[in-house]
């Protein structure tokens, strides 16, 4: 409640300071990152009235000059870069038969410790990459890419994906709706592809750059096991 008010005192302080016989003008405010429309309601608490171009990327201010004053320091912490998140998901396989395992590259020296553990919770003796899927995106984007594991018709693929992404005051990373997993081809009689999706659908909490088991699922049986390994950073 003390954080609300406060909030709405600051807000309300360049209406209290204005002087009432000042003249009325124009300024026109051009914006770099941020998005017209995003950024017009709040702008508008400080007592200007907005006519806005999206396409173009401006704000036309209309108000008393201590007025548009304060809306353009406002604009000026609101029209920021947007942080980008670097996100890699590690498809790491556990299994106990050394002719399946076979052939499949070790884990990279990154994420060893992550396989330490997993070697002291399960009971696989071997475990194996199947692939490494990366996303570069802008926080409060969605985002997705995949990749190909075997050179079958049709092949099995990887896949990495991502509704929305946020960072919290704590830094705490949020993946809303991430999903990860494989898209496994199934025969079918009249030859059409058709795919079986596995892995994990569910919203992950992260802190920057540790590294998170975030699911595990079957492989072809009980023999084996895939596990899903994800780290994220803040590259801007």
């Amino acid at each position: 409640m003390k954080r609300m008010i406060v909030a709405a005192m600051l807000l309300g302080a360049p209406l209290w300071a204005q002087a009432p016989n000042e003249p009325k003008t124009t300024k026109l405010v051009r914006l770099q990152f941020a998005e017209p429309r995003a950024i017009q309601n709040i702008v508008s608490l400080y007592g200007v009235q907005i006519t806005s171009n999206e396409q173009m990327k401006v704000m036309a201010l209309y108000g008393r000059p201590s007025e548009i004053a304060a809306a353009e320091a406002a604009i000026k912490q609101l029209d920021v870069a947007p942080k980008t998140l670097e996100l890699t998901v590690y498809f790491v396989v556990g299994g106990d038969n050394p002719q399946q395992m076979a052939g499949a590259p070790a884990a990279p020296p990154d994420i060893r410790d992550v396989i330490a553990q997993l070697k002291n919770a399960f009971s696989f003796k071997e475990y194996r990459m199947l692939d490494v899927l990366t996303l570069r995106t802008r926080v409060g984007s969605n985002a997705e890419t995949s990749g190909i594991v075997s050179a079958g018709s049709p092949p099995k693929l990887t896949q990495f994906s991502i509704r929305n992404s946020m960072i919290g005051e704590d830094g705490t990373i949020r993946l809303d709706h991430m999903h990860a997993g494989l898209r496994i081809p199934l025969p079918k009689e009249d030859g059409k592809n058709q795919y079986l999706n596995t892995g994990i659908d569910q919203s992950v909490d992260v802190k920057e750059g540790q590294k998170v088991v975030v699911g595990r699922s079957s492989l072809e049986g009980p023999e084996r096991a895939l596990f899903l390994i994800l780290m994220a950073r803040v590259v801007q």
